[in-house]
Parts: structure tokens; C-alpha cells; sequence
């Protein structure tokens, strides 16, 4: 019998859960994870402060004319011009939305619920092409329509996939015609 005894003498009971160790750790978790959050936003309104040069965006005209073409979709956000990671805050060009895309002899039609609507004039048009990203968006191969624009003294890409992805490429197209048509008259 002796050595039932010390069979049972030898258990232990199980450690007991130190609360306040894990509470301290859950609380200096959620404050790191606040913190890199507040940073991450101080560095959104340090690049914005950084393009304050950027004029204010241009409103649509009363009238701009009969649609050439529509397009609903989403507005993936701004860039400099041929560096496709250096994205534009400035004007809440930065904002991802929802957009509405009007095409008019006058010019782009950018209507963004939620977001800073903004207009481009037909003479500040330069370029529409496919691409795969922009600013942290990666599609596939062509699956983005990016409109190369100039505003102020800064040539700007702008992203939009279109909910239809078969009319990016009428879009193109359409857009680099008007392009051309512009240039050519200017030159006369």
C-alpha cells in the first residue's frame, strides 16, 4: 500500500491562469496596435500636407454636353504619372470609392459618393491606357483603365475598373481618339 500513497502524494494541481499577466498583455497589445494606427494616419495627412501644391480639383461645367460614354465602377485612386506606387492624397484624390464616369466632348466626368467629385477638361486629357496596378491595387493583365491627366503642373494616372471589365477597352480606344482630335487641333 505504501506505494499508492506516494503515487498520489506526487500529483499536482494545474497552474493556476495569472489574469492579471494576461490582461496587461491583451491592453499593451491593443495600444501598439493603436498606436501603429495613428501613425499610419499621420503619415496620410504628412503626404497630403506634402502636395498641398496640388491645385484644387476643377468642377464639372453646366452644360458639358451630350455623353459620349458611361461607366460604373470603382476608383482605385491617383498616382504621379508613370510611378504607379507614388500615390496622390492631396484633394482626397487617395480615397478608394464607388465612381461614375461620364465621357463629354468637354471632358471627364468623375462623380464619387462619398468622395471629392472632380472634373478633367478635354485639353488636359493625355492618355488612356490598360494596366495592371495602381497604388497598391493589382489586377490582372488589362484589367485596370488608368487615364494619364495633367493638373496644374503635374501629370496624374488615375485607376477605375469598370463594373464590365469587356468596356475598358472602348474606353481606351474612345479616349485616346478625342486625345488625338484635341492635339491635332491645338496644332493648327
Amino acid at each position: 500500500m505504501t506505494p499508492v500513497i506516494l503515487l498520489a502524494a506526487e500529483k499536482e494541481s494545474a497552474e493556476v491562469t495569472d489574469w492579471a499577466a494576461r490582461i496587461g498583455w491583451v491592453v499593451g497589445l491593443g495600444l501598439f496596435v493603436a498606436l501603429v494606427y495613428w501613425l499610419m494616419r499621420e503619415g496620410w495627412k504628412w503626404r497630403g500636407t506634402l502636395q498641398s501644391d496640388l491645385p484644387e480639383l476643377p468642377g464639372a461645367p453646366e452644360s458639358p454636353g451630350a455623353a459620349r460614354l458611361t461607366m460604373s465602377g470603382r476608383y482605385h485612386g491617383s498616382t504621379t504619372a508613370g510611378q504607379w506606387l507614388d500615390r496622390i492624397v492631396a484633394h482626397g484624390l487617395g480615397t478608394r470609392s464607388r465612381v461614375e464616369l461620364t465621357l463629354t466632348d468637354a471632358g471627364l466626368d468623375v462623380v464619387r459618393p462619398g468622395a471629392t467629385d472632380f472634373f478633367v477638361p478635354a485639353g488636359q486629357l493625355r492618355e488612356a491606357r490598360l494596366d495592371k496596378g495602381i497604388a497598391g491595387k493589382v489586377l490582372t493583365e488589362g484589367g485596370l483603365l488608368v487615364v494619364t491627366w495633367e493638373h496644374g503642373d503635374k501629370l496624374i494616372d488615375s485607376g477605375f475598373r469598370s463594373d464590365r471589365a469587356a468596356e475598358h477597352n472602348e474606353w481606351v480606344e474612345t479616349l485616346n481618339d478625342m486625345i488625338n482630335k484635341t492635339e491635332t487641333e491645338g496644332a493648327r
